[in-house]
């Protein structure tokens, strides 16, 4: 009987240090997911509705998830005054965002976006799950 019990126990070791080890090896190549935020003054109504449906479009096929805070309000808990208007945009990594807003296709955009919105400040931020 107690050599039972003795292999049962080394079983459930063996078993808890290969979950351990597998959790080890997923979190060496997970990267972290992003947030970008930006700041935003709106300098022409007008131009920020016929800006927003291409710059979202864009930032979709580039797998970003825009989440549409255009007509959210932005509430001062801590510190300065906040932005006017502030936009989040959901990435799978930082790298994939920083490449975007390097990307051609948001330089492209610009012109339209300089008419639309004044961007106070861009930032990313990692996020652990």
């Amino acid at each position: 009987m107690k050599s039972k019990f003795e292999y049962a126990v080394v079983m459930l070791a063996g078993a808890a240090l290969g979950v351990l080890a597998v959790q080890g090896l997923h979190a060496q190549g997970a990267k972290l997911k992003a947030y970008v935020i930006t700041e935003n003054e709106i300098l022409d109504a007008a131009a920020q509705a016929a800006y927003l449906p291409t710059a979202r479009k864009l930032i979709e096929e580039a797998h970003g998830l825009a989440l549409r805070t255009a007509a959210g309000r932005v509430v001062r808990i801590e510190g300065d005054a906040p932005p006017k208007t502030a936009a989040l945009i959901e990435w799978d990594s930082i790298d994939d965002a920083v490449a975007f807003y390097k990307s051609k296709a948001w330089a492209d955009l610009a012109p339209q976006r300089d008419k639309a919105v004044k961007v106070v400040r861009r930032y990313a931020v990692e996020v652990e799950k």
